[in-house]
């Protein structure tokens, strides 16, 4: 089984790509990237996962958006649940930018033969999509009491908090299950000028979107949270596995 994260952008920013694959009980990392047409994003896809390869596809961006204005569901949830942590999610609605962009995505998955999978049976062999948003799994994955804020602010605290995720994924995602091991892991180092250090946070983002991916798989709604449902537009986030002092 395989598992791809896409930190997709929204507009027409680069997205940051990860592919794990579960083998010998522990997930390894096959690739790390960065691409921006969409088109490229998909022939990477197509690379990665054979047809009829079971994986399950994990997108940093809604996919699927019923609603013509205002808020989804789980966009809503999402700050009920999260806010106080500062990891509410932005709202999605039929009439934003960038919202065809997004759910042409996920239809492009579709056609893949990649479902939706708000609802999952634990560790079954297919191919599904979900929808994850990066700041509350990093929240509940390593027992946060806020968000690591490497998305805005001055460069160099931008810096120190992404260097706290690179930190949290090495020392903390080998010991929790599904896990991830660390030997096949070659991460890029934490650069410190501006346009690199964004495209290592697509590639951090996106590996974060994997092992969400990951984990629904091997837990389900056992140690997953749900916000919403496949009408609604649904995200997919893991339940808090510790807490750091």
């Amino acid at each position: 089984m395989k598992f791809i994260g896409i930190d997709l952008g929204w507009k027409s920013q680069p997205s940051g790509l990860c592919c794990l694959k579960w083998t010998d009980k522990q997930l390894q990392l096959l690739d790390l990237d960065r691409k921006e047409a969409i088109a490229d994003i998909l022939r990477w896809l197509d690379t990665c996962t054979q047809p009829e390869e079971p994986a399950i596809i994990a997108v940093d961006a809604p996919t699927l958006i019923p609603n013509a204005t205002g808020s989804r569901l789980p966009d809503k949830l999402s700050h009920k649940h999260f806010g106080k942590y500062h990891a509410g999610c932005y709202p999605a609605n039929q009439n934003l930018a960038f919202a065809e962009r997004t759910v042409n995505f996920g239809l492009e998955l579709e056609s893949r033969g990649f479902v939706h999978a708000p609802i999952i049976e634990v560790q079954k062999l297919g191919r599904y999509q979900i929808e994850v948003f990066p700041h509350p799994a990093i929240v509940n994955l390593f027992g946060l009491e806020r968000i690591l804020k490497y998305k805005k602010g001055r460069l160099n605290e931008r810096r120190l908090e992404l260097i706290k995720l690179y930190n949290y994924i090495f020392n903390i995602l080998p010991t929790v299950e599904p896990f991830l091991c660390i030997s096949s892991l070659i991460l890029p180092e934490i650069p410190t000028t501006g346009a690199a250090l964004k495209a290592v946070e697509d590639k951090l983002d996106s590996l974060i979107c994997a092992y969400v991916a990951a984990h629904w798989w091997y837990w389900g709604e056992q140690r997953n949270l749900v916000l919403g449902d496949r009408t609604t537009g649904y995200i997919v986030i893991p339940k808090s596995v510790l807490r750091i002092e």
